[in-house]
């Protein structure tokens, strides 16, 4: 009867009813055999959920660009030639957003999944961070700083670090600040801006796919899969990443990794 009702149990799931579970009650190979089925059908569940929420939200996302390269594509010919290279500019513009939501799209969706492979090799941070620092325009709050290397994929930490730093410079104002120090175990960096903070009851929420504070729109830049990526990106390296306040105003984004 056990076993009918597993059977039973893995052809509803396999016909589409994602929340089922099965009893795995009692401490015999049947009751093993239900619970894996059960963390495995858990997972399944929580990658197909995720993989809708995402499909929605980037369809969404991508209508504005669409319907700017629409509007501009048809105007652009009667344009006069002032007229006719803005909206060349906004046409490039469009199309660079397209591309970028598209790429983070995928890479997303990838580490979601598990699919990609992560390089396993001595990153040396300190270099890393001083030349996105360069890159973004941002301070370093010690030069002097001492040397940490981790294990991981350059390329993705990178990708990290580069997000939270365009995150702040969008968001933060003027003033970004980047730091890192060893801590027990391992590593954090730490991005600081002076902008008007995040609210405590959102501080989780700005890490989820396509969350916007409210009040800031697409005027903003960006389609809300920044910080996102850097959530993902961390726990892929067995890390986190989090927000808190900034003493004297503003906000910082402190990502560890494991050394």
């Amino acid at each position: 009867r056990r076993l009918e009702a597993l059977r039973v149990g893995v052809e509803r799931f396999g016909a589409g009813d994602l929340g089922l579970r099965v009893d795995a009650s009692g401490r015999d190979e049947v009751a093993a055999v239900a619970a894996s089925f059960n963390r495995a059908a858990e997972r399944i569940e929580a990658l197909l959920r995720s993989h809708q929420t995402l499909l929605a939200n980037a369809s969404h996302e991508l209508r504005s660009p669409l319907a700017r390269l629409k509007m501009a594509l048809a105007m652009i010919e009667a344009a006069p030639d002032e007229r006719r290279a803005q909206l060349q500019r906004e046409i490039d513009t469009d199309i660079a957003e397209l591309d970028a939501l598209v790429e983070e799209v995928l890479l997303a969706s990838r580490l979601d999944a598990g699919a990609l492979r992560l390089a396993r090799e001595a990153v040396e941070l300190r270099a890393l961070a001083l030349e996105e620092a360069a890159r973004s325009g941002a301070t370093i709050d010690d030069e002097a700083a001492p040397d940490c290397v981790v294990s991981g994929d350059e390329r993705l930490l990178r990708r990290a670090l580069r997000n939270l730093l365009d995150n702040a410079r969008r968001h933060g104002g003027g003033e970004v600040r980047l730091g890192w120090q060893r801590r027990p175990g391992g590593v954090a960096l730490a991005v600081s801006d002076r902008g008007p903070g995040v609210p405590a009851a959102y501080r989780e929420r700005i890490f989820e796919p396509f969350f916007r504070l409210p009040g800031h729109g697409e005027r903003d830049g960006g389609v809300g899969l920044g910080l996102s990526l850097v959530r993902q990106i961390a726990r892929a390296h067995g890390g986190s990443v989090r927000c808190e306040p900034r003493e004297g105003g503003g906000s910082r984004f402190v990502l560890e990794l494991p050394g």
